[in-house]
């Protein structure tokens, strides 16, 4: 049989690296003789690094050069972390499948602190994502909050360094790195609610090649896959993306979905948070109930006051 060839579209960073790999080795697993590679490629997400993400143009500076190479034909498949993917994808494109998840959890890392409640009242706190940020302002008001741009082991070069006392990243992204032992604490929901689809990877390809959807459906979490749609539809729903601190976390218990919310402010003095159940097969449908419980609790004049 001859061999087929797939490319596939991903950044440059080790992470994203790592991901496509992942990829790459389980397509070629479930369709003998099929054969990826990747498309390594620089976005404008990964360049602009000295300015806050909300401000630059939110979490589509992590995909858009990639689905150019879908749709000029470099690649038929790109990978993403399902956290970096707007809620609202451009016409003619489709996540193909959500494929494993690993920890949706944020964790702490640190050279000297256990946890948040050890570092003391002007520790800087390193983040670039505003709904982090504003989880932590909220919960520990005493801590300052530091701007923290770059990939995972930029971040924690600039922790060695001493620019931040404490970084705050996602607990998959390390362990993907071998970078496990870094954690000092991983955060409960409670503490830091993830963001949507965090630890989730997507697949994503032109909508009408109906041949790659058939071949990336034999990487479909329908567990995971459930979660983060749930997870999506919420920010889908308030218009979210990185100028608007939204979490998210659907969980499957005994066939059903407990899925949590939040919206804050960027400073987090106020906050929205909802909580639902509901069966897998409609997770979209859990989605929008929980953003209209949320807008039902106040996110309405938060979205308000920043302009949504």
């Amino acid at each position: 049989m001859a061999e087929r060839r797939l490319a596939i579209a991903t950044r440059r960073s080790p992470l994203a690296l790592w991901q496509a790999e992942r990829v790459c080795a389980r397509l070629a697993a479930a369709h003998p003789g099929l054969a990826a590679e990747l498309l390594p490629l620089s976005t404008r997400g990964d360049e602009l690094l000295d300015a806050p993400l909300a401000s630059a143009g939110g979490k589509g500076l992590f995909v858009k050069e990639l689905e150019a190479a879908l749709a000029d034909g470099r690649a038929e498949f790109a990978v993403h972390s399902m956290k970096d993917v707007p809620a609202l994808l451009p016409e003619g494109f489709a996540i193909a499948a959500i494929a494993e998840r690993g920890d949706p959890r944020d964790a702490l890392c640190s050279a000297r602190y256990r946890s948040l409640d050890e570092l003391p009242a002007g520790a800087r706190v390193g983040t670039s994502s505003l709904r982090r940020a504003a989880q932590l302002a909220a919960a520990h008001p005493r801590l300052r909050i530091v701007p923290l741009r770059g990939n995972v082991e930029t971040r924690l070069a600039k922790l060695d360094r001493g620019e931040c006392d404490a970084v705050v990243l996602a607990a998959a992204g390390l362990e993907r790195l071998g970078l496990g032992h870094r954690i000092r604490a991983r955060l409960a929901p409670e503490e830091s609610l993830p963001a949507p689809g965090q630890a989730a990877l997507g697949i994503e390809c032109l909508a009408a090649r109906v041949d790659l959807l058939r071949l990336a459906a034999a990487l479909e979490d329908r567990e995971a896959a459930a979660c983060v749609r749930a997870e999506r539809e919420v920010s889908r729903a308030l218009g979210g993306n990185c100028a608007l601190p939204l979490a998210a976390l659907a969980e499957m218990r005994d066939g059903a979905l407990r899925l949590r919310a939040l919206v804050a402010s960027p400073d987090g003095l106020r906050m929205a948070r909802a909580e639902c159940t509901g069966p897998a097969s409609e997770p979209e449908a859990l989605g929008a109930r929980a953003a209209q419980l949320l807008r039902e609790r106040g996110a309405g004049e938060i979205l308000a006051a920043l302009g949504r």
